[in-house]
């Protein structure tokens, strides 16, 4: 018996998925728009912010005092770094944008009524909010891979792609790994969220002010301390950050390799000052956070929002139908 009402279960969560993600796909201005976030950032670095970058970094060169002739052969390495370190952070950032968006089927079952239906079937609340958790979760991995690829075609397109299949697998599974923790957040948020008027306001604030939290526009040690402490308490932070490492280390291997066989009295304070800058490694208040941590930081923060998301989960049946609220209504039906 036990075993067959598993499997029931076990169909009724995927029947929800499926029915979440047919919803989610058959509006294809949402899919559109959901895509289309992160591929305008992408287009904004590329016709303003990628000049202003590079010119940082031609500064640096010039300050240090490096010949003419070998300037070329620098910058060459240096646009490489640059567009990686970009690219990496507006991955990291579309794992929350996606994810935050993807909410937007929960709150429009609240507020069309949808819950009521599912709570008045056979069907267990933690199996339509897990459903929920795994829909959300398939959407951004999608979406984020689709953009992945996308920057895998301009740094070819570019004569930039030094990363390595490693390197690739590398960025896949951090990516897999940084959405669970955006998918367990963003559905912690949401599970407060009633209106579709709510969810937009949420969506629109929360994608302007994400993306310099995280250090995805640019490094963390630029803003000022009470900020740098804010940005350690997000995940996103450290998804950069883990991105950035799957992305640039071959690069940064080449850079360095590059740049220490030069004839420069000046190369080891210019691999210092560009890899501080445009690195992959995190550094609160003088603190330097390393590839390992950053992960384990990532897991503590997916098992505080996996409790948190437990602890909120009367809430979320509430808000769902299948609340205090419903039974007492039900009650007084009877």
């Amino acid at each position: 018996m036990q075993t067959n009402e598993k499997k029931r279960y076990a169909n009724i969560f995927f029947e929800l998925t499926k029915r979440h993600l047919l919803v989610f796909f058959s509006n294809k201005i949402r899919v559109l728009y959901t895509l289309l976030v992160p591929v305008i950032i992408f287009v904004v670095y590329i016709l303003f912010l990628r000049d202003m970058e590079l010119l940082t970094v031609q500064n640096e060169i010039l300050r240090l005092g490096v010949d003419a002739d070998l300037q070329a052969g620098i910058l060459d390495y240096c646009e490489t770094l640059v567009d990686t370190w970009m690219l990496s952070g507006i991955i990291g950032l579309s794992t929350i944008t996606v994810a935050l968006q993807a909410n937007t089927i929960i709150v429009e079952d609240k507020q069309n009524g949808v819950n009521r239906d599912f709570a008045s079937s056979p069907i267990h609340k933690n199996v339509l909010i897990g459903s929920y958790f795994f829909y959300n979760f398939i959407v951004t991995a999608l979406i984020c891979f689709v953009f992945f690829l996308i920057c895998l075609v301009y740094l070819a397109a570019m004569g930039e792609f030094a990363i390595t299949f490693v390197d690739v697998l590398l960025v896949f599974a951090v990516m897999l790994y940084s959405t669970i923790a955006s998918t367990l957040m963003t559905v912690f948020i949401c599970s407060f969220v009633k209106t579709e008027a709510t969810m937009m306001s949420i969506v629109a604030v929360f994608s302007t002010a994400v993306g310099f939290l995280i250090g995805a526009y640019m490094p963390l040690g630029m803003l000022p301390n009470a900020v740098q402490g804010v940005c350690g308490l997000i995940p996103g932070t450290y998804s950069c950050a883990l991105l950035r490492y799957g992305f640039m280390s071959t690069p940064l291997a080449e850079f360095t390799a590059y740049v220490s066989g030069l004839p420069i009295e000046g190369g080891a304070q210019l691999i210092e000052d560009l890899t501080s800058n445009f690195g992959c490694g995190l550094n609160f208040f003088g603190v330097e956070v390393s590839a390992p941590f950053q992960a384990l930081a990532l897991a503590v923060f997916i098992v505080l929002f996996l409790g948190l998301n437990v602890g909120v989960g009367n809430k979320l049946a509430a808000v769902l139908g299948m609340g205090k609220k419903g039974k007492k209504k039900g009650k007084s039906d009877k």
